[in-house]
C-alpha cells in the first residue's frame, strides 16, 4: 500500500489527474483483491486530503484546452476521464465565451468568408471537428464578430 501512495503522489506530482485515470493507473500496481480495495480508500483519503480533485483536475484540463477546442470536445474529454457532469460544467463555464474562442481559431487558420459552398463546407468541417456548436459556427459563418469583454 505504501508502495501504492507513493507511485499516487508521484503521479500527482506532475499534473492534476481525475480520480478514474489515477485509478486506472495504479490498478495494475495492485497485486490482490485486498489491494484493489485498499486503493479505493487512498483514492478517498488523497481526495479528503484536497490532493486530488476531479474538479480541478477539469479546471486545468480546460483551461489548457479551451484556445483549441469547442466545449462539446472539451466536455467529451472530461466524460471519457471520469468526470461528474457538475464537475465539467464548472471548468466549462470557466472556458469563456464559445464564439471568440472559435473566431478566433477560424481567423487563424481561414481569415476570409468562405466564397463558395464547397470552402463553406471545409471550413465547417474544421471548427466541427474541435467541437464547436452547430450554432456558433453558424455564426461564425454569417461573419458576427464576438463582442468585446468588458471591465
Amino acid at each position: 500500500m505504501d508502495e501504492l501512495r507513493q507511485r499516487a503522489l508521484r503521479l500527482l506530482a506532475r499534473r492534476e489527474h481525475s480520480r478514474a485515470e489515477l485509478r486506472k493507473k495504479l490498478a495494475p500496481h495492485a497485486e490482490s483483491e485486498e489491494q484493489l480495495e485498499r486503493l479505493d480508500a487512498l483514492l478517498d483519503d488523497l481526495a479528503g486530503r484536497r490532493l486530488l480533485s476531479d474538479a480541478r483536475y477539469a479546471e486545468m484540463r480546460v483551461s489548457s484546452r479551451s484556445a483549441r477546442y469547442g466545449n462539446a470536445r472539451l466536455a467529451q474529454e472530461l466524460k471519457q476521464q471520469g468526470v461528474s457532469a457538475e464537475d465539467c460544467a464548472g471548468a466549462l463555464e470557466e472556458a469563456g465565451d464559445e464564439l471568440a474562442r472559435a473566431h478566433g481559431i477560424w481567423a487563424r487558420k481561414f481569415g476570409t468568408l468562405p466564397v463558395d459552398a464547397a470552402d463553406r463546407a471545409r471550413q465547417t468541417r474544421f471548427l466541427m471537428s474541435r467541437g464547436f456548436s452547430g450554432e456558433t459556427i453558424r455564426r461564425v459563418m454569417r461573419g458576427e464578430t464576438p463582442e468585446p469583454e468588458q471591465d
